[in-house]
């Protein structure tokens, strides 16, 4: 008889080789920045919303308008040629994008059929939805790492604080904490967490109004299971190994298993009025990136 249990955090033993690998993210940097610009610059359709009013970001310099008060006036740069300008700064709404990019144990698999590994997927997407966006004239942050930022340096901003980030390479679920009202939330994992503590944390977050949208980040061999004969399975998140005398066998209730899992999920995420999109990792990652944020477009075009 086989025996399982849960085991404690401190308990846990992921396996070292993956882990390793997919926490070797300074030598990958580079490749993924430059991955996830080529990608950013390929999705089109994502109109900016930038313009003029409160906020602490400069835009531009303008001529100064007949009636205006002359304490808007921007001295230093009025001198240069003669004329008067006033330093107008970017509008900022109260609400941003808040990206969570799961970076966990189970995230560094990579299959022969796939062109990346998950969590190399996970980044070039998280970074190319940020530069997209910003672009397009959002404030773009991470999920306990980073504040909301309208920089054009966005993406070395974000690749800089998770790869000093190696406690969040621990966790498999984003943050326990609503998020503001009027906040976005991208959260772009592979939901191999146990699903009603994946269910729990979108619940939590979308608590105070904030929509969101789910990017599962799968392999290819995750979703067909394609073993035959015997097989030994690993459990990168807790080190455990299971021997199997006909994995054929297991294929079928394995599927079931994980599209009862992919519903579990997609419920949570209809409760939340959240969206959930499946992207396979044998794909390009523009699809998925495409897809995200034409989601955000459309929900920012909605009044609130």
């Amino acid at each position: 008889m086989l025996r399982t249990r849960v085991l404690a955090p401190a308990e846990r033993q992921p396996a070292r080789p993956v882990v390793t690998a997919s926490l070797d993210l300074a030598a990958r940097l580079p490749r993924l920045i430059l991955e996830a610009r080529r990608v950013s610059a390929s999705v089109h359709g994502i109109h900016g919303r930038r313009r003029a009013g409160p906020g602490e970001t400069f835009w531009q310099y303008r001529p100064l308008v007949t009636g205006e008060s002359a304490s808007r006036i921007d001295w230093r740069r009025s001198a240069r040629d003669g004329h008067l300008f006033v330093r107008e700064r970017e509008w900022e709404a109260s609400h941003a994008i808040w990206l969570w990019i799961d970076r966990s144990a189970s995230m560094g698999f990579a299959s022969s059929l796939a062109m990346a590994s998950k969590v190399d997927r996970a980044l070039v997407a998280g970074f190319a939805l940020a530069e997209t966006m910003v672009e397009g004239g959002e404030r773009v942050g991470h999920l306990g790492l980073t504040r909301a930022l309208a920089s054009r340096r966005i993406v070395e901003t974000l690749a800089q604080a998770l790869l000093v980030d190696a406690k969040g390479a621990e966790a498999d679920l984003p943050p326990d904490a609503p998020l503001p009202r009027l906040a976005d939330a991208i959260i772009i994992t592979d939901g191999l967490s146990p699903a009603a503590a994946l269910a729990k944390r979108i619940a939590t977050m979308a608590s105070s109004g904030a929509r969101g949208h789910v990017l599962l980040i799968v392999d290819p061999i995750e979703e067909t299971f394609p073993f035959t004969g015997q097989a030994e399975l690993f459990d990168l998140e807790d080190g455990l190994s299971l021997r199997v005398g006909d994995a054929g066998a297991w294929g079928e209730e394995y599927r079931q298993r994980l599209e009862a899992h992919r519903d579990a999920i997609r419920e949570a995420c209809r409760k939340a009025g959240w969206t959930l999109t499946l992207h396979r990792t044998d794909r390009p990652a523009s699809e998925g990136v495409l897809r995200i944020a034409s989601l955000v477009a459309a929900s920012r075009g909605v009044g609130r």
